[in-house]
């Protein structure tokens, strides 16, 4: 035991307990601390008003189902040393600390870069304050420790960052097709040939599993109104950028608007991974910016001088946001231009700027990766199957589709459209 013990009070698992120093120490750090301002579902809370779950919940739910996880394994005979748990739980906690404002919204709009880079980043920094106390995390998160099932618990088909998403979605949600049997499928993991596998038992689970995620995708992460929140936003921080690029942002009476001065580096510097690996100051400015630097930035720019820029923002605010159409087929590029045109002449700007109103975009769903690590099924008579083999209801015809779904958004008041 330690005098750092804790017990924090989640809505989804109920009591947790906190009961490693170095793990406390994460927590408490200020990337991890950070994560409580960015919200896991971005906008969805649009949609579903009770979303504004934070990163920071999330990534306590998923370190909770580690522990659960491990233990299970080792009550199956899996050989898990005290110092390899450690590693495992210390790499699920930190495995999101690598996203910025709105998680995945803004991924590779802010900058160049993979959440998962940054993610690496932060731990090997946060190593050194540490002493070292990272290592096997790290070796674990990057997948270069020996045992590779480990690293399958933090990231694979059926990890706990999965596991955990769906619950406390759903959850926070009120979409009750997200509901999966989480306590079952881990009590049914197994490890086979340094492999993690799910005992035969536990098919019918995986089958739900695999099926809910699908559905949320659709419900939840990919519903239209979020789509149309996030291309808005994308098209306020494109604007911002290219403005503050040019000179800076004003208001009416040519006062200058101000926003954080994080947010308003990377609007102006285009980054990728290797500047990050480089220049470790950047990684320090980036641990500047959360989703409220987004909201104040946005808020003031209602004010901005510039009426694409003011009436992009006071849309978002004000959840003013554009029409959406969905298509099975992509939309016809001469028809994309003759509805820009309409625009410019509802909204008063040139056609050459009605990108920011009129867009098209794909959206693609598949629950299921050939190419990523396969979830294995250890059959009663030992053999190891794909779950594709060894479901009755998932074949590999149905879980190899990859659902694509192409859209337009636009202005509302295009009703003829």
């Amino acid at each position: 035991m330690t005098n750092k013990r804790k017990i924090i009070n989640d809505p989804v698992y109920g009591f947790l307990t906190i009961e490693d120093d170095v793990i406390f120490d994460v927590i408490s750090h200020p990337y991890f601390q950070r994560e409580r301002n960015i919200k896991q579902l971005a906008f969805s809370y649009l949609v579903y008003p009770g979303t504004v779950h934070s990163r920071f919940s999330h990534m306590l739910g998923a370190l909770n189902l580690m522990g659960r996880a491990l233990e299970v394994l080792r009550t199956k005979g899996v050989a898990i040393t005290d110092e390899e748990a450690l590693g495992a739980k210390l790499a699920i906690l930190l495995h999101d600390i690598g996203h910025g404002p709105f998680s995945h919204t803004l991924e590779h709009t802010l900058v160049d870069v993979d959440h998962e880079v940054i993610t690496r980043l932060f731990m090997k920094r946060m190593n050194r304050e540490l002493g070292g106390q990272l290592d096997l995390a790290i070796r674990i998160f990057e997948d270069s420790y020996p045992k590779h099932f480990l690293h399958q618990l933090v990231s694979s088909q059926l990890d706990m960052d999965r596991l955990d998403y769906l619950g406390r979605d759903s959850f926070f949600s009120g979409v009750s097709e997200g509901i999966v049997g989480t306590e079952r499928i881990i009590n049914m993991l197994n490890v086979h040939g340094d492999e993690l596998v799910v005992d035969e038992k536990g098919v019918y689970s995986i089958e739900k599993y695999l099926i809910s995620r699908r559905l949320m995708y659709w419900q939840v992460y990919l519903h239209k109104t979020v789509v149309a929140a996030d291309e808005l936003l994308h098209g306020i921080l494109k604007r911002a950028g290219e403005l503050l690029r040019k000179g800076g942002i004003a208001d009416s009476k040519g006062q200058a608007i101000r926003v954080g001065d994080a947010l308003t580096y990377f609007l102006t510097h285009r980054h990728v991974e290797a500047d990050f690996e480089h220049d470790e100051a950047l990684l320090d400015i980036f641990a500047e910016m959360d989703d409220s630097d987004i909201w104040m930035a946005v808020k003031a720019w209602m004010k901005s001088s510039d009426e694409i820029l003011s009436h992009l923002s006071q849309q978002l605010i004000y959840r003013k946001l554009p029409s959406m159409k969905i298509a099975d087929q992509p939309y016809d590029e001469t028809a994309v231009q003759t509805i820009r045109t309409q625009a410019s002449l509802l909204l008063n700007i040139p056609v050459e700027e009605c990108h920011y109103f009129v867009g098209t975009g794909l959206l693609k769903n598949h629950a299921y990766d050939f190419n990523d690590q396969e979830i294995r099924v250890r059959m009663k008579d030992g053999r190891c199957l794909d779950i594709s083999e060894a479901s009755d209801q998932l074949d590999r015809h149905f879980l190899s589709k990859t659902v694509k779904k192409y859209y337009i958004f636009l202005p509302k008041e295009l009703k003829s459209f």
